[in-house]
């Protein structure tokens, strides 16, 4: 019973630290202890731990060179400081999986639960990194170079960030668990980073400031509506980010071919 509390008492502490260093909303902090609490549920102390990783290298990824960011802030829907849905987007399918473990026991779902937060990991290295580089990235559907921020770029350092990313939490599972197949985490990681680009360049809505031109994923700049000029209006970043985490899961299911 203590250790629960104890557990309680932790993720508590990091939601109220990430909301005091301004990388979770209010919403965000409060979203993070329910998926904290289902973590726990499922994976103890362990399970928090990769999380508070992903969490606590993500959020100094996305605290570095923010005055070399500050163009890239115009073109994306939200800054660092993580909401709900944020939080939801990258945190909901691995609390599930948490979840699912109780109740249907199998050592299958633990590298689920990894490989979800090393594409979550890989996917925010990818784009915070990989922002930073002096070459312009070049979208992935045209190949065409585009500006840091948009969305379907890549880059060949965000590339190797999104790897790092993966690679980083497969080793932090590979401490706490035996048998975790580094290798297998960091490509379904890697994977996750790249359905998000793909869903990025394809799928993600974009928008055009009729005041100074810029796309960008905002409904509203320059003090003006924006307008619609690619992808659905109801798939947004929060949306991609959930889509390519759930699609590497369901690619690992179907090479894996487990029941």
């Amino acid at each position: 019973m203590m250790n629960e509390w104890v557990y309680v008492a932790a993720i508590i502490a990091v939601a109220i630290g990430g909301w005091w260093i301004r990388s979770l909303s209010v919403s965000g902090a409060v979203a993070t202890v329910f998926v904290g609490l289902a973590v726990v549920l499922g994976f103890s102390w362990k399970g928090l731990l990769i999380l508070g990783a992903f969490f606590v290298s993500s959020s100094c990824w996305s605290q570095f060179q923010q005055k070399r960011k500050t163009k890239m802030l115009e073109k994306i829907e939200k800054g660092a400081q993580r909401d709900y849905i944020q939080v939801l987007a990258n945190g909901s399918i691995p609390a599930a999986l948490s979840l699912l473990s109780i109740y249907f026991p199998s050592p299958h779902w633990l590298d689920m639960f990894i490989i979800s937060i090393a594409a979550a990991n890989a996917d925010t290295w990818a784009s915070e990194i990989g922002s930073l580089g002096r070459r312009p990235p070049r979208l992935l559907t045209t190949w065409e170079k585009v500006e840091a921020g948009t969305s379907g770029a890549v880059t060949m350092l965000g590339t190797c960030a999104a790897l790092a990313g993966a690679f980083f939490i497969a080793v932090v599972g590979s401490f706490l668990w035996p048998n975790i197949p580094v290798v297998t985490v960091s490509f379904f990681g890697l994977l996750g980073s790249f359905f998000d680009t793909w869903f990025g360049a394809v799928w993600q809505t974009t928008y055009r400031c009729q005041i100074c031109g810029i796309d960008t994923e905002k409904k509203e700049h320059c003090g003006q509506k924006t307008v619609r000029i690619k992808g659905y209006r109801l798939i947004n970043n929060d949306v991609v980010n959930w889509l390519s985490i759930l699609c590497s899961i369901i690619v690992y299911l179907f090479v894996t071919k487990l029941p």
